[in-house]
């Protein structure tokens, strides 16, 4: 094998071992989402509000003709309401469940860049230190000598899950 045939196949190993993510900063810290299952970023918008929902739901948009729900995630994550800033945007994203797909809002205070993270520079997420539930980290991302958390989007933003807290939530 030539040295150019090795040094292409050593940079496409490297290249599928990457994956690219959305940076984003809830009050001063940033996390990340998987950048394949978001489908755009929109601008901090009018919504509204649906009665009867957990705090986490800040509402509903309009989107081309489709209902999305907003997803304020600092207070899915137990955290008090974010406020509405110069840069608070909603990003849109697919969200699974069972095999169905459903597009949410996540209300998130400003988007940054998008990453790349290579597999191998993915950490576990601690079981100490976190503020928010280990369930919803996918793993720690090392960026330079930072550390981004990756959230888990089937986890933290789970159809099924907030459904349940819907369902205990109007009881």
């Amino acid at each position: 094998m030539s040295t150019e045939t090795s040094t292409l196949a050593a940079g496409l190993e490297r290249r599928e071992a990457t994956q690219q993510y959305l940076t984003f900063s809830l009050g001063d810290e940033v996390f990340a989402m998987d950048i394949r299952t978001v489908r755009e970023i929109i601008q901090h918008a009018s919504m509204t509000v649906v009665p009867l929902m957990p705090d986490f739901v800040r509402g509903v948009i309009n989107l081309r003709g489709a209902v999305v729900p907003v997803i304020d995630l600092q207070s899915r994550f137990g955290r008090s309401h974010s406020a509405v800033g110069k840069k608070t945007c909603i990003v849109i994203f697919d969200a699974s469940s069972q095999g169905d797909s459903q597009m949410l809002g996540l209300w998130v205070d400003a988007v940054s860049e998008v990453i790349d993270i290579s597999e191998s520079s993915i950490e576990p997420t601690p079981s100490f230190g976190t503020t928010i539930s280990r369930e919803f980290i996918r793993g720690l991302g090392k960026v330079n000598e930072d550390f981004i958390p990756i959230i888990e989007t089937d986890k933290a933003l789970s159809l099924d899950d907030m459904a349940a807290i819907v369902e205990r939530h109007n009881r």
